[in-house]
């Protein structure tokens, strides 16, 4: 959060690095927050992944997303874009999936052994 906060206090980011769109950025940006929030909520277990910690995750990601979308309105250079939110929507939901599976295989295999 103190990651995304910071670049988004910063009028008028510039370019991103290698190219990348501003779209990109916010997706990969909210899918790590989300894979740390996911972590937290599932006390950093496989076991502990389930649909409860996983909408926890998303909420607290989306939720920041929509503080941040809002905090970027005051900062000068930047405003508040609902396509960038939906985009910090749809990170946290690749994130969540990705591992909502990962640990779906993984404790079919724990059961197999």
């Amino acid at each position: 959060m103190a990651a995304i906060f910071v670049a988004s206090n910063t009028p008028n980011l510039g370019d991103l690095p290698g190219g990348m769109s501003d779209k990109t950025a916010h997706v990969l940006a909210y899918a790590g927050l989300t894979l740390l929030a996911l972590r937290a909520t599932s006390g950093a277990r496989w076991s502990g992944v389930t649909a409860r910690s996983a909408s926890t995750a998303w909420l607290v990601a989306v939720g920041y997303g929509v503080s941040d979308e809002l905090h970027q309105r005051f900062v000068p250079g930047r405003t508040a874009a609902l396509d960038d939110l939906a985009a910090d929507a749809i990170g946290a939901a690749l994130a969540v999936a990705l591992v909502s599976l990962a640990a779906r295989v993984l404790k079919r295999a724990d059961r197999a052994v």
